[in-house]
């Protein structure tokens, strides 16, 4: 039996502090500046592809270059960071039935069912580096995902490091793939048109359970991985490249990765790097999107040409122009806007 608490709907954040609605107002007022003027006032950063930066982007990017960085405080000064970005830059997110469900070890999730939908269900996994994010951040995406894409999406609160460390999160991925399945009739879900999506580590969670997936007679119709980490012993160019990116910087990705893994668990287990894995040839049908200035993009890449080499129908999502978090960020930008609405619309025209 499905537990509900309607009093909640996924934890709903408080109001904007007064500094945060200025900032709101301030980008949302440059959300709103036509990209050509932008362009005539902002230069252009170019990364070693020839991608060019989104305009409204670059500014955010300077903006953020000279603030405080979340690695240097607590985790909980992190996390309070990750939420406050959340609430100033995700964009206006439509009204939606959202039901508040504890799962049988007592993780929280939301269920989110827009009046016009299809049999299908969306199981979420949220971004965060394993350590920071939550539903209530990410509730405006999974609003604008839901009623775009006509579909049901179970948003999910798995635990976080360092309370729980690997393979804490995914384990939880596993019980809320199996809470889905259980209750799909329930739902009126058809638990052959279940796909996963995720971002950034939610992204990685979803890799990993669809992996650990691979034998069983049901498995996700679709995986979603938007701007994933797949290899945490990562060497890439991009890597590199972007080191220093405001978004997701590598001093970042390496606190983040030390408060994930336990001491001297290897980098290279398929079940924290899924690019390390053996055989993919069981993933199901997948479609990979990567930022342009994103540390990330080259393994995100290689994972792409590995599911294809394997035989897996592989679609790989190239947004030029964006960042690291893009899911985050379509208050301020139409480029992040319209990629968030591709990724809908894919996930639609695979439920039909």
């Amino acid at each position: 039996m499905t537990v509900i608490d309607r009093r909640s709907t996924a934890e709903a954040p408080a109001p904007l502090t007064p500094s945060e609605r200025i900032q709101r107002a301030a980008f949302t007022a440059l959300g709103r500046v036509p990209e050509r003027i932008i362009r005539s006032v902002v230069a252009d950063v170019v990364n070693t592809d020839g991608d060019v930066m989104a305009p409204e982007i670059t500014i955010l990017m300077r903006a953020g270059a000279s603030g405080p960085d979340f690695s240097d405080g607590t985790v909980a000064q992190a996390r309070t960071s990750m939420d406050n970005d959340c609430r100033v830059f995700a964009d206006d997110a439509p009204a939606i039935d959202v039901d508040d469900l504890a799962l049988p070890s007592g993780i929280r999730a939301s269920l989110y069912r827009p009046a016009a939908r299809s049999a299908g269900l969306v199981v979420f996994l949220h971004g965060g580096g394993f350590v920071l994010g939550s539903r209530a951040g990410y509730d405006p995406p999974v609003r604008l995902i839901a009623d775009r894409a006509g579909v049901a999406v179970l948003s999910i609160e798995y635990r976080l490091a360092p309370e729980a460390q690997f393979p804490g999160p995914v384990d939880d991925a596993l019980e809320a793939w199996r809470f889905a399945v259980d209750h799909a009739a329930e739902w009126d879900v058809d638990p052959e048109r279940i796909v996963l999506l995720g971002d950034s580590a939610g992204a990685n969670l979803c890799a990993v359970l669809a992996n650990d997936l691979c034998g069983e007679p049901l498995r996700p119709l679709m995986q979603v991985l938007m701007y994933p980490v797949l290899d945490a012993i990562s060497t890439s160019s991009s890597r590199s490249e972007f080191a220093d990116n405001p978004a997701l910087s590598a001093k970042q990705i390496d606190w983040l990765a030390g408060l994930y893994l336990p001491d001297g668990h290897p980098g290279t287990d398929p079940r924290v790097s899924p690019l390390h894995a053996d055989d993919l040839s069981g993933a199901p049908a997948t479609l990979i999107t990567v930022a342009g200035f994103d540390p990330l993009r080259d393994e995100a890449i290689a994972y792409a040409h590995r599911l294809a080499d394997a035989g897996v129908p592989t679609r790989l999502m190239r947004e030029s122009g964006l960042v690291h978090g893009y899911i985050s960020l379509t208050r301020i930008s139409r480029a992040a806007r319209d990629a968030v609405d591709r990724v809908s619309d894919a996930i639609a025209d695979a439920l039909r």
